[in-house]
């Protein structure tokens, strides 16, 4: 698995999801595994089994989750990011086809959430615009065709 660019909020989210399921959720299971048993027979006990299936699922999630942050390189912000767009910053950019701002933070694949204005840097529109400074015009290939953007602001 190729290393994971994570910002601290993002490492912070991670964390505090590995914390929920070995605190709140694998306890619960633990519970419902117990309660499901004192039914009787397993063999035709639906509720065991998907207990069962549900303990399955959060032990692999918990796997996935410490293997990521095992991999994870946290990028903190540059002091001073001035003009240019980079990992972690937020850019506000124009669309002169729908004549509207929107604002994006270029993070990593795992954090990643074009609805939550958070887009991979590995993205199309990431990639288009790492490096640029506010004014620039960007250029880049989206699903529904060739688009065209200008920076705003970076922040």
């Amino acid at each position: 698995m190729e290393r994971q660019l994570l910002t601290r909020e993002g490492h912070h989210d991670l964390l505090k999801e590995m914390d929920h399921i070995r605190k709140v959720e694998l306890p619960k299971n633990v519970q419902d595994i117990a309660e499901a048993r004192a039914h009787g027979d397993l063999s035709e006990n639906a509720e065991y089994h998907a207990a069962k299936e549900r303990q399955s699922i959060l032990s692999a999630k918990l796997r996935e989750l410490e293997e990521i942050l095992s991999i994870a390189e946290i990028v903190h912000p540059l002091p001073e990011v001035g003009e240019k767009v980079v990992f972690g910053c937020h850019v506000t950019v124009f669309n002169p086809d729908n004549d509207e701002e929107n604002t994006y933070q270029i993070v990593g694949q795992r954090e990643s959430n074009p609805t939550m204005g958070r887009i991979s840097l590995s993205s199309p529109l990431g990639q288009a615009l790492l490096g640029k400074e506010e004014g620039d015009e960007i250029r880049f290939k989206a699903p529904g065709g060739e688009r065209i953007l200008e920076i705003v602001s970076v922040e």
